[in-house]
């Protein structure tokens, strides 16, 4: 059994979510959220450093090749075209990316220049924290929902965490989940019949996706060793 372990992670709308228990915790995390500006929507991702490289790399950006000194960090800027099948057009693709001491943010843009990234970045008020990146919208720009906080827990499964809402807690399943230190836990399956799980907390919401390592039926139990909650 590993070590009682806690660690807390900041999501990109500055809340704080705390792990806490008997379970590999070291690994990093990611900060997702939509921000919302001119009538467009901008998914933004925060990370360690180097996941700018390893999403620019993914998306067929070959380097972040443009750098220039933005908000006490450095912005980077990449460019691609590929061809989309399905519409038949060639797609220029912008992946744009602010790097801070430890930490990185990262969206993509298409057809967009290197200005039209600056006036979006302009807008996310960016801070970095020990924890993590959280940003203050401004100028016009809005979340589009709350940020979720992403991390791979060895055995466990690919944990993605959310402040519980009334919306969320709507779609609970009538019947009554299995109660454990991190939640009331769910499974159900996805469309090709693989297990994935909810953990409904005190006040947040977590869905659970089993990776290789993870024995599901095992799932339950690892929950029960894990305590999760919002610290601010």
């Amino acid at each position: 059994m590993a070590a009682e372990a806690s660690v807390v992670h900041r999501a990109l709308d500055g809340r704080r979510f705390r792990l806490a228990g008997s379970l590999d915790l070291g690994q990093p995390f990611t900060s997702v959220v939509e921000v919302r500006l001119g009538g467009r929507g901008y998914e933004l991702t925060a990370g360690p450093l180097g996941l700018d490289e390893e999403i620019a790399s993914a998306v067929g950006v070959p380097g972040l090749d443009e750098e220039l000194s933005y908000r006490g960090g450095v912005l980077r800027i990449g460019r691609a075209s590929r061809y989309d099948g399905g519409i038949r057009l060639v797609e220029n693709l912008l992946v744009a990316a602010w790097q801070g001491r430890r930490y990185c943010l990262v969206t993509q843009l298409y057809r967009a220049s290197s200005a039209d990234a600056l006036v979006l970045m302009r807008g996310l008020g960016i801070t970095e924290h020990e924890d993590g990146l959280s940003l203050a919208p401004g100028g016009g720009a809005v979340f589009g929902g709350p940020a979720s906080v992403i991390k791979r827990v060895p055995r466990f499964g690919l944990l993605e965490l959310s402040p519980l809402t009334a919306e969320l807690a709507s779609r609970l399943p009538r019947w009554q989940g299995v109660a454990t230190t991190a939640g009331e836990l769910f499974r159900d399956d996805l469309g090709d019949g693989s297990p994935y799980f909810v953990l409904a907390g005190r006040d947040t919401w977590a869905t659970l996706v089993p990776l290789a390592d993870t024995a599901v039926d095992e799932v339950a139990a690892l929950a029960d060793r894990l305590d999760v909650q919002t610290v601010g």
